[in-house]
């Protein structure tokens, strides 16, 4: 799957009518297969970015009020859609080597600098535009991500494992108070993103566990396609709102598996048994 893919794929079950709300909160009947699985994790890997926490609303709020102090104004929906899609192939772009390879914040502060002409940005300095790509070290939790973390901490080692740069998580964590056990990055796999086996491996590694011992908590198909590819048990948690609605419908879902859905991290506690 291509890194543009993989962003895109982020979740519209719910609208797509695959996650009814009546249903939401009911603990799914697991198979003994699966029990066994779930029995043999020891920790939970968090992706970030529209996952634990919601990046979208984040950045058009930081866009709004980033513009409201520079008397800016533009349409900060449409820069955060393209702000997220153009990271996909920045990246192909580093992997070519048609630019020097770079953590996170220097894929968005490129983005941005191309962006800058669709949005009437030409004028910022590079100062301002290394502060506007702060905005990303700020992106607040999803409502349910904090309690059920904190649950699930409880029983299990709950680290980030998210493309984002190791400083980013650490600043997106303390911001919003996430309280992880350990911050884990692609960054630590070398010249590597989701979804590519390494980044995996590499956390199964940090943590002295064995891939099948850590639980792959994402909304993004791509991210729990990797995940399972280098051996980690899978949990899809759909986030509709993460995207601009219609961007982001799953495809080949009759090809897509994961070992569990939860409807969100308080309903991940209860089908872990952690509340």
């Amino acid at each position: 799957m291509r890194r543009r893919d993989f962003l895109k794929a982020g979740s519209v079950l719910t609208a797509a009518g695959l996650v009814s709300s009546a249903a939401a909160q009911e603990l799914p009947t697991l198979d003994a297969g699966k029990r066994s699985k779930l029995a043999k994790v020891k920790a939970l890997t968090f992706d970030v970015f529209g996952t634990t926490c919601d990046w979208r609303s984040s950045i058009i709020r930081e866009g709004e009020m980033w513009g409201a102090r520079n008397n800016i104004r533009a349409n900060w929906p449409d820069l955060a859609d393209d702000w997220i899609n153009g990271y996909g192939p920045v990246v192909d772009r580093m992997y070519s080597g048609e630019i020097p390879w770079g953590k996170i914040d220097d894929v968005y502060s490129i983005i941005l600098h191309e962006l800058r002409p669709k949005y009437g940005l030409e004028d910022l300095s590079e100062e301002e535009i290394y502060n506007f790509v702060r905005a990303w070290h700020r992106i607040a939790p999803w409502p349910d991500a904090l309690e059920g973390i904190r649950a699930l901490k409880k029983k299990y080692i709950v680290a980030s494992l998210s493309d984002g740069n190791v400083s980013m998580l650490i600043n997106i964590a303390k911001n919003a108070g996430i309280p992880w056990d350990a911050v884990l990055s692609s960054e630590l796999s070398g010249r590597h993103y989701k979804p590519e086996k390494e980044v995996y491996l590499k956390a199964a590694e940090l943590l002295s566990l064995r891939p099948h011992e850590i639980l792959m908590v994402s909304a993004h198909k791509g991210d729990l396609a990797g995940a399972s590819a280098a051996g980690f048990t899978t949990v899809l948690v759909p986030r509709p709102k993460a995207y601009v609605e219609g961007a982001s419908l799953y495809d080949n879902l009759d090809e897509f598996s994961f070992d569990i859905m939860a409807n969100d991290y308080i309903h991940l506690s209860r089908i872990l048994n952690a509340i």
